[in-house]
């Protein structure tokens, strides 16, 4: 399997050269050749437990690691990491969630990084050199980054945030972390100001090369891969359960990452009928999806601060599919964008841009409404993400037969306000990995929304790092 760019300027290159190229050099995104067919593996495949799932798929994309290699890796991912299971699947009422949260940060972000992490580490150890990875984030990202990679012989990691735009916890998960190789830095802009950042160093390829800078966003196609593997394990659990042929799945999402990676599973073979997409009012997908029409606009602080993106990461990979593997269009319509802050697709038969995505968003109050309904009624406490899934997959129905299944995207003990507001109580949101980091002495440096102040802070922490032989 080789893997090329969206934008076409890039010659092919394996696995491991993509992982650690992470952004394109081109400015694209990384994607596969091509994408495997695995329908008539479906019944083999849902006897195996989720190391063994794993396996089995993200297998098919890696032709440059012996299999024996691979294995370890994700079998040392998918192990004690996880308390309570990689991706259990819970009846709530007349839907199922999927608990994506049982990792060391209590975030999906961890099924993806800590694979991440040791993947770099076995890159590094059978290559030699050093890594710099570069990571901007609204929330949840960058502490299961950090997890990820934390005091790990040569890898730095440097994290961008939005300064004052993640939940406090979230805050406290990154800037606790005291290891030598762990950066933080607050950016006085929003999310999508961090990833404007990240990926102008990124294209800055002389800065790219001298520090050997790689990324753990989901820009990396290594974050989409392992989050591919959750769609069939839960599809399997549905099946089980319910005896369905087919299923839908509700995702919360603001950088079109974990929605993509589903999508990906429905062109390897997997029976989902639909993704029922939902976002917050930072509602720019939700729009494309509905009008054809992608286009900018304010960046709207929510009670789901992860998804207050406008600018999502991950659709340029959609949209080159979209266009029919063309890069010069994607090209094109990717220029036009950065000029004008919009681009158009041409919407299908009935005005449909994809029968695959339906797309709607949930406002705050409707939020609120559904985590204190799901706990009055369930007993079963939503974190305001995973709720704007469920609030939406309620208003986009689907057939009574076909069952749906909601991504829940981090436990409710990073959100305490929103489950108290929602609840009316106290002390329903509270986990001891949680508690145990509220009263830890914390680092972070604050820089101005320029891509020089971070490029200097990065060259003056680098060059000490190196010339001091740190690890």
């Amino acid at each position: 399997m080789n893997y090329i760019s969206t934008r076409g300027q890039v010659e092919p290159v394996k696995f491991q050269d993509a992982v650690l190229m992470g952004l394109a050099d081109d400015g694209g995104l990384i994607v596969p050749e091509s994408i495997p067919d695995i329908a008539d593996k479906l019944d083999e495949w849902s006897k195996l437990d989720y190391p063994q799932l794993a396996f089995e798929i993200i297998r098919l994309f890696v032709s440059d690691m012996p299999d024996d290699d691979l294995k370890s890796l994700v079998d040392k991912t998918y192990g004690p990491a996880f308390d309570g299971g990689v991706a259990p699947v819970a009846e709530v009422g007349g839907l199922f969630v999927q608990e994506l949260w049982h990792g060391p940060t209590l975030a999906f972000k961890d099924v993806a990084l800590q694979f991440l992490g040791n993947l770099f580490e076995y890159i590094l150890a059978n290559r030699g050199g050093r890594l710099t990875i570069l990571g901007a984030t609204s929330g949840d990202t960058g502490s299961a980054a950090i997890y990820g990679v934390r005091g790990r012989a040569g890898i730095d990691i440097f994290v961008m945030h939005p300064a004052g735009r993640v939940s406090p916890i979230q805050e406290r998960q990154m800037t606790t972390v005291a290891d030598a190789n762990v950066h933080n830095i607050a950016v006085e802009g929003t999310f999508d100001d961090c990833q404007n950042i990240m990926k102008a160093l990124a294209g800055d390829l002389e800065f790219k090369r001298q520090y050997s800078l790689g990324a753990v966003n989901s820009v990396n196609w290594a974050r989409v891969l392992a989050q591919i593997v959750y769609y069939f394990h839960g599809f399997f659990e549905m099946q089980k359960r319910t005896g369905a042929e087919s299923i839908r799945v509700a995702v919360p999402t603001g950088n079109f990452g974990d929605v993509l990676a589903g999508w990906y599973a429905i062109q390897m073979g997997l029976p989902i009928s639909q993704l029922v997409l939902a976002t917050n009012e930072n509602d720019i997908l939700t729009r494309f999806f509905s009008t054809g029409e992608y286009s900018t606009a304010e960046v709207y602080e929510t009670l789901s601060p992860s998804m207050d993106i406008q600018v999502a990461s991950n659709f340029e990979r959609y949209l080159y599919y979209k266009v029919g593997c063309d890069a010069e269009i994607l090209r094109r319509l990717m220029d036009g964008f950065g000029e004008t802050g919009s681009l158009r697709v041409d919407c299908g038969n009935g005005g449909v841009v994809d029968p695959v995505f339906v797309a709607a968003l949930a406002r705050q109050e409707e939020v609120l409404e559904t985590i204190g309904k799901y706990h009055e009624r369930y007993d079963y406490v939503l974190d305001p993400h995973t709720a704007v899934g469920v609030c939406v997959a309620e208003k986009l129905a689907g057939p009574a037969d076909e069952p749906v299944m909601c991504l829940a995207t981090a436990h409710p003990a990073k959100f305490p306000a929103a489950i108290d507001k929602a609840t009316g109580k106290k002390g329903l949101a509270t986990h001891p990995a949680i508690e145990a980091i509220m009263e830890m002495p914390t680092r972070c440096q604050t820089l101005p929304n320029d891509k020089q102040a971070i490029r200097q802070f990065i060259k003056q922490v680098m060059d000490a790092r190196l010339a001091g032989g740190g690890q």
